[in-house]
């Protein structure tokens, strides 16, 4: 692939807070008057330079106003065409009757349509709403714009034929008796079709033209509204590709990711130029990991290692890192979830300028923006988990809190480099990541389990996290959510038979377990990841750890809860003729709903944890999945 210049992730300074500075600015006045006064008309050079000290005083001052009073934390810039596409989406807020307005996504995916460069649009754009007040246009105006001078959404990304993809691959689910159960499996499989692209040369070529970012290899994207590859999501899409034979496409998923950490020093929320300021969770070496498991190919796990030393390290430092102190005086070095922006989000900044809307000082709504775009990195946007006082939306503090999934990522990922680097013989480098990952399960034990409740807790910060505090019991989040029972997922916990047992236990009394699978709550909030939701990571990470458990009892309790999940997408499947992102797990044959965007269908992840599951637990030919 060509190298292309990006914005340097490392700069902390928003371009757009020097845009508003200076649009607020005394010198905004002096810079329209007609500079032929000044210059021409010596009688009025007294007062002009009495005029521009005053004027430099007042800036002066304003500037350190805002300085006490804006947050400070990173801001990784975006680019010129996002920033004009945003208010492209604004004014389709406006002139839109409510209930028909498109999604905001959909004009953040656009692209510049030949011949037409950017400086020209923005004139053609600023003539269009020049008579407009509050930015609103007549729809049919705005329309005929969009479409003489954009190519639609997800137009720069193109099917993909996937060369590794067979109907009915050699020795696929064996397991699965059950021919009726069989055929839709084939049915899922076949979706990898569906959902196969690459990006367009015109992106790779002239990627400033594009928010869609270059990658060297084809993609699984999710569906629907989410046309781009997006992280976290590719670990439950490659777990279904092992499933299917598809190690090439899985391989080139691992790819693509390993490129955006090259460029940009860690794996994006997605491949789009309006994702560059935040991560996902961090799966990338359990991709790898399980990649390696089938197909023994130690040259990826060769080029793996340095890029995942370098992901690990943007989790383990800067604002990521978090330190909280036992009672013994010991510290334990965690994470947390930070984005590195304090604005709307690009691709929502219709809804985040109108949640925020309520804050009156602009440091209250820079640190609800920065609080809404880190929701978003941890891939649970939005739950009662990130709420100080919940269901309330505007007391979102993610940045506050040590989230419990985070650190299970990461003990995963300090695992999965040790195994890498003794396969690649730096058996020193192997012992160092050990070292690491014990470390990380001694702050298991001190920071997050709780004996009484039989899980682990998130857990809330006092005060900014930038340095050490001391541990108190009332800081755990007492609230049951999936996440608290994540830990299970890791090989050093559920072999542990003592400790199982009492998860198990609690996972039994919690609440969670649901007709169709795991709920993510106990608070129905209106957010998708909160009851009545139960998302297909959640129930993977759990199932799967139970059922590598000694324990009989978690062994089953994994089993009944993936029938249900199978049982329950193969109803609504049948009913809607689609696999659905998220489902409402409170019932069976439905799917989920709530957030910010209607229900999407396609769906990477929820393909791929239905066929893990049934190559995992198979299908009985006396067992009915429709009753």
């Amino acid at each position: 692939m060509k190298s292309h210049k990006h914005n340097n992730p490392n700069l902390l300074i928003s371009t757009h807070t020097h845009k508003l500075f200076l649009s607020s600015s005394p010198f905004n006045f002096l810079i329209s008057l007609p500079s032929f006064i000044y210059l021409k008309q010596q009688r009025f050079a007294p007062l002009f330079f009495f005029f521009f000290f005053l004027c430099f005083s007042l800036t002066t001052s304003m500037v350190a106003s805002d300085t006490d009073t804006a947050d400070s934390g990173p801001v990784v810039p975006t680019t010129q065409l996002v920033t004009f596409l945003q208010r492209v989406q604004l004014t389709a807020l406006r002139s839109y009757p409510k209930k028909q307005i498109p999604d905001p996504k959909s004009y953040i995916d656009l692209s510049l349509k030949r011949p037409y460069n950017l400086p020209t649009i923005e004139s053609a754009f600023n003539d269009l709403t020049s008579k407009s007040h509050d930015q609103s246009v007549p729809v049919e105006k705005l329309e005929k714009f969009v479409k003489k001078y954009f190519d639609g959404a997800g137009e720069d990304l193109l099917h993909h034929e996937p060369v590794d993809f067979f109907s009915d691959p050699s020795g696929f689910l064996s397991n699965v008796e059950n021919e009726q159960v069989r055929e839709w499996a084939r049915e899922v499989h076949g979706l990898w079709r569906n959902l196969s692209c690459r990006v367009s040369d015109s992106v790779i070529e002239s990627h400033d033209r594009h928010t869609l970012l270059p990658l060297p290899e084809p993609v699984i994207i999710p569906g629907s509204r989410f046309r781009e590859v997006y992280y976290w999501d590719s670990y439950w899409v490659i777990k279904g590709l092992m499933t299917s034979n598809m190690f090439t496409t899985a391989k080139g998923l691992v790819t693509n990711l390993m490129s955006l950490v090259e460029t940009y020093g860690y794996a994006l929320n997605g491949a789009r130029a309006y994702y560059t300021n935040r991560s996902q969770p961090p799966l990338l070496s359990s991709m790898v990991y399980e990649i390696y498991n089938v197909t023994k190919d130690e040259e990826l796990v060769r080029k793996a290692i340095p890029v995942l030393l370098k992901e690990y390290k943007f989790w383990n430092s800067g604002k990521h890192k978090v330190v909280i102190r036992d009672a013994n005086g010991y510290d334990h070095v965690l994470s947390r979830y930070y984005a590195m922006w304090n604005m709307p989000r690009p691709e929502s900044s219709v809804f985040d300028e109108e949640s925020a809307s309520g804050f009156s000082t602009l440091l209250e709504k820079q640190r609800f923006h920065r609080d809404i775009a880190t929701a978003a990195e941890s891939g649970c946007d939005f739950s009662t988990r990130w709420m100080r006082d919940p269901p309330n939306f505007t007391t979102m503090a993610t940045t506050s809190v040590v989230p419990v999934d985070l650190n299970v990522f990461l003990l995963k990922m300090e695992l999965d480099i040790a195994f890498m680097m003794k396969i690649s013989g730096d058996k020193k480098g192997s012992g160092r990541f050990l070292k690491a990952s014990k470390a990380r399960e001694k702050a298991f034990e001190a920071v997050f389990w709780n004996e009484k409740a039989g899980q682990w807790l998130d857990y809330w910060l006092s005060s900014n996290g930038d340095e050490p505090e001391t541990w108190k019991a009332e800081n755990q989040n007492t609230n049951v959510f999936a996440s608290n029972f994540a830990p299970i997922w890791i090989n050093s916990f559920n072999s542990n038979e003592v400790l199982a047992k009492k998860v198990v236990k609690s996972l039994k009394n919690s609440g969670l377990i649901a007709p169709a699978g795991i709920l993510t709550s106990l608070t129905n909030s209106g957010q998708q990841w909160d009851s009545p939701n139960g998302w297909a990571p959640q129930q993977d990470m759990i199932v799967t750890g139970l059922a590598r458990s000694s324990s009989k009892e978690a062994k089953e309790m994994a089993e009944d809860i993936a029938r249900r999940w199978i049982k329950s997408n193969y109803l609504v499947y049948k009913k809607s003729g689609t696999i659905h992102e998220k489902l409402k797990v409170t019932e069976l044959g439905e799917y989920g709903g709530g957030g910010e965007y209607m229900p999407q269908t396609g769906f990477g992840w929820s393909n791929g944890v239905i066929l893990a599951f049934l190559e995992e637990f198979g299908w009985p030919s006396h067992l009915n999945i429709e009753s």
